[in-house]
């Protein structure tokens, strides 16, 4: 291998064809290195090949499998496990072969059969949230990528392959994988079901009679709802990101009890789960601001 830890033009193969795999493999074709083939049985997956990666084959898993120099296993958390036992049974991936994966929850002890056998395992999972469309692949040039590995020598190579595919590697200790990806799944995932409840809530308060005029309140995103909400948001998660906890006001954060009763009440009559999530959000702000003890002594009780 020499003092360079760079993987060379490598024959790449990934199962399957996703939209986290399908993403990948662009980014390697354009760094240089050559997708060959992919596996894709839903119709979404075939229609990602033939349009992202118009030159790459679809071909049976263990064909991929035997012909890869770096075998990309994109596949959902939960089938990865079985994935790789089914192919170290049937004795496909060559010794020396680079086998890395995308799971955000697993390390490389899942690819521990596939590494018993010669493999070189590697954990690169991007943290980005993929919705199929195009923008994930230019949103790939500014996403970090939790990567984990036996070794230094494994550690530079999934390093090495991050950078040519325009990300930033941050290392993350086999045994801190789990929650790595439960802080990730609790900020991205959550934001999307409090926007969507919190659109839900302002839909709402915009509809109904008593307005002047004929105000239209469009159910599908992108409505008024959406744009009332969206330079807030939009201001409130970069003052959290530069700011941290300090960036927290409003209501909860000043202590204002009556208000936070009144927010509640008027939630419960649009969705008492709304309101549930909201109580159970609050009473975290609450103790993150250490704001007025009766508040949250209100907001425990309510939630108990």
């Amino acid at each position: 291998m020499g003092t360079d830890p760079a993987p060379a033009r490598l024959t790449v193969g990934i199962v399957s064809a996703g939209r986290v795999g399908s993403a990948l493999g662009v980014a390697l074709e354009r760094a240089g290195h050559v997708v060959f083939g992919a596996a894709a049985i839903s119709d979404a997956s075939v229609h990602r090949v033939r349009t992202r990666l118009p030159e790459t084959r679809i071909l049976p898993v263990e064909e991929i499998a035997r012909r890869s120099e770096l075998l990309l296993l994109a596949v959902p958390d939960a089938e990865l496990a079985g994935l790789v036992r089914g192919l170290a049974a049937a004795g496909v991936v060559r010794p020396g072969t680079i086998v890395a994966h995308t799971s955000g929850a697993n390390g490389v002890g899942v690819l521990a059969p596939l590494v018993e056998q010669g493999a070189l395992g590697l954990a690169i999972h991007p943290a980005m949230t993929f919705t199929g469309h195009d923008e994930d692949i230019d949103r790939l040039a500014n996403a970090c990528f939790g990567v984990t590995a036996a070794d230094e020598v494994g550690f530079a190579i999934a390093q090495a392959l991050v950078i040519e595919m325009g990300g930033e590697p941050v290392r993350v200790a086999e045994e801190n994988r789990t929650l790595y990806h439960a802080a990730l799944a609790h900020g991205s995932n959550h934001l999307v079901t409090l926007l969507v409840d919190a659109v839900a809530a302002l839909r709402e308060s915009l509809s109904g009679p008593g307005l002047l005029g004929q105000q239209v309140v469009d159910d599908q995103p992108g409505g008024v709802a959406e744009r009332l909400l969206a330079p807030l948001v939009s201001a409130a998660l970069d003052n959290a990101l530069r700011r941290g906890k300090s960036a927290l006001t409003g209501p909860v954060a000043r202590g204002d009890a009556d208000a936070v009763a009144a927010h509640l009440a008027a939630l419960e009559k649009v969705d008492d789960r709304l309101a549930a999530a909201y109580r159970a959000m609050s009473l975290r702000t609450a103790e993150l601001a250490r704001t007025n003890p009766a508040l949250i002594e209100l907001l425990d009780r309510k939630g108990n």
